[in-house]
């Protein structure tokens, strides 16, 4: 596969994040100055729109997608997706707004697409950490990973995780129309979609840090709607293996009959 060309576009979707934005904005054009920004607003009642119309105006590496209401992650990701597939961006990037996924990571996390074609910025591998974060939400964020590895049959150590990488191909091939999921469940289907159609997946240690300003956006809503979906793929993944070797078994009967 050739390498990415042309620079790299940032898809950040943003939900009253005004305190957070302009900082990550500032750290990420230090860490990788020409990656283009889609800021994707879902009309935050705290001005974080404006904020980014504003900040778009001064710098033309920074664009923003504005939308009508608060709809979820995965739909926010998914708008910012068809969008960024409309240009010639040869490699797409999730980041969260919050200052969680520190921009100075995203040179190690493009670096790694070398032979790869989607990189997750992983938390559970050699070399990654959490800091700040509550016990509870590790406890839920390993567990899901736990749970996500044994259901789906991955080796993804972090599969929940939110700061990704993707070379155009992998966007262009899955079939995103078809994907309805949301915060955690959202990175678990595109990923597992990505590792089911043969696509290289590799993973790289990241510090994830909580954020200091603004209120997270899990519930308990977002944990359940992941747990019930991964355990339906998991079910369906094992009934695929069932059907494939009962197959098999009656094929060999048949031949040898």
């Amino acid at each position: 596969m050739t390498e990415p060309t042309g620079p790299v576009l940032v898809v950040i979707p943003t939900y009253d994040e005004r305190d957070n934005l302009g900082t990550v904005l500032t750290r990420l054009h230090a860490a990788v100055p020409a990656a283009d920004v889609l800021v994707v607003d879902d009309a935050s009642p705290d001005g974080t729109g404006e904020l980014a119309d504003a900040m778009a105006a001064d710098d033309p590496r920074i664009r923003v997608l504005h939308r009508p209401k608060k709809a979820g992650l995965g739909a926010a990701y998914l708008a910012g997706f068809t969008a960024a597939l409309s240009g010639d961006h040869q490699v797409i990037v999730e980041m969260d707004a919050d200052g969680s996924h520190a921009p100075e990571d995203l040179p190690a996390l493009l670096a790694a697409l070398e032979d790869a074609d989607l990189v997750l910025g992983s938390r559970y591998v050699p070399g990654g950490a959490v800091c700040n974060w509550p016990a509870h939400r590790e406890w839920i964020s390993r567990g899901g990973n736990l749970y996500s590895r044994l259901a789906l049959g991955v080796s993804i150590q972090d599969i929940t995780g939110g700061y990704r990488v993707f070379r155009r191909q992998v966007l262009e091939e899955l079939d995103l129309d078809d994907v309805s999921s949301q915060g955690y469940c959202f990175q678990v289907d595109v990923a597992w979609r990505a590792v089911q159609a043969g696509f290289r997946v590799r993973e790289v240690p990241i510090t994830f840090t909580d954020r200091e300003r603004g209120t997270s956006k899990m519930s308990s809503g977002i944990v359940g709607e992941a747990f019930w979906r991964v355990t339906c793929w998991g079910a369906n993944r094992l009934l695929r293996r069932s059907r494939s070797r009962d197959d098999a078994v009656s094929g060999a009967r048949f031949v040898h009959d």
